[in-house]
């Protein structure tokens, strides 16, 4: 692909992005009228359709249906959606400012914080820990982590990729350790809350109060790294060659960490920690479009949202009960990261 002349390569990512999309919009009709109450898919396209006044498309037979769909199903799906979105775009902003597309979100202590902000407020609280007193903690707690590991990366008033990836396996492994802990001294309630907080799962998605919260979060962090994709693209020439072209390498690297921590923060705030995505996501996207930003930011954003979207309908009816959606997106994850890998090794970053 790296062959391909430049309209040829533009093109291609189009295509990548569009198909993507359509696919997106397939899984989110299939999803939203999968469950107990069934809803068939040009009801689903009818209802939306209704609910922009647009006379399209057969309603629902009943109005349990359209409250399966307007209660229940879509906070769960934009939310998943909007979560897919930000981590992708997280793990794009990241592999880019690193150079390194083995970098995700992870690395950089946010989603190890967080989880320390969620247990924290599990033990404090036990059974009766509210959902939004959870999702602040555990939100501020990932900016906290992330403040600390960019700052305890700093070098004479500088940092480098190896200071900032070996902070954040120190910082992390502390937090682990924190976690365990808390885990140990735990109610039995509260020790199940938090195994399952860490699997994640969007199952305690059900109002739209929460994907309001989340929404303007993940555009406002989308919308800002659009502005970084042509650095983004210089940094891969590395610090001396991105600077020799003009480009602050610290103030572009200290933007995306903060862009990274608001995003992922805002991605797992409710949804608990869902791995895999910030990783292979770019990682996969890269390969489809190329590593020019202007077109591998966007392929994160969508193909994040397909990911999540799609993970999140198996894991409501791959068996009869629910599984932990950041489960499922490990056991997919891990296999396609290493398809992924071998045909990297073979092909060059």
């Amino acid at each position: 692909m790296s062959g391909l002349p430049a309209p040829a390569h533009r093109r291609r990512g189009i295509w990548v992005i569009a198909g993507t999309l359509v696919l997106l919009g397939v899984v989110v009709v299939v999803s939203a009228g999968t469950g107990q109450v069934h809803v068939s898919p040009a009801e689903v396209l009818g209802s939306i359709a209704h609910h922009w006044h647009l006379d399209l498309g057969p309603l629902p037979a009943d109005q349990q249906g359209e409250n399966a769909l307007w209660v229940s199903r879509f906070p769960r799906i934009v939310l998943g959606v909007l979560v897919g979105a930000a981590l992708g775009t997280a793990g794009c902003l990241l592999q880019g400012a690193l150079a390194n597309p083995l970098a995700e979100p992870g690395i950089i202590g946010v989603s190890s914080g967080a989880a320390v902000g969620a247990c924290l407020m599990f033990v404090v609280s036990g059974a009766n820990a509210n959902g939004w007193a959870v999702a602040g903690v555990a939100a501020l707690f990932g900016l906290i982590t992330t403040i600390a590991v960019y700052v305890l990366s700093m070098r004479d008033g500088a940092t480098s990729v190896v200071m900032i990836v070996l902070t954040g396996i120190a910082v992390n492994a502390f937090a682990l350790g924190i976690i365990a802990y808390l885990t140990t001294v735990a109610s039995t309630a509260s020790r199940e809350q938090i195994v399952f907080w860490q699997l994640g799962s969007l199952a305690g998605a059900v109002t739209w109060t929460q994907v309001q919260v989340v929404a303007p979060l993940v555009v406002a962090g989308v919308a800002a790294s659009a502005v970084l994709v042509d650095k983004l693209d210089l940094l891969a020439l590395g610090d001396v060659g991105a600077s020799a072209l003009g480009v602050n390498v610290e103030l572009v690297r200290r933007q995306v960490i903060v862009l990274v921590a608001i995003l992922t923060a805002a991605a797992v705030a409710f949804t608990g920690i869902v791995m895999f995505v910030g990783l292979i996501v770019p990682h996969a996207m890269r390969l489809l479009v190329g590593p020019r930003h202007r077109l591998l930011l966007p392929a994160s954003v969508v193909g994040g949202a397909l990911f999540v979207a799609a993970a999140d309908l198996a894991a409501r009816t791959l068996t009869s009960g629910e599984l932990p959606l950041g489960m499922l997106t490990s056991l997919i994850g891990g296999p396609v990261f290493f398809l992924l890998l071998r045909r990297s090794a073979k092909t060059g970053w």
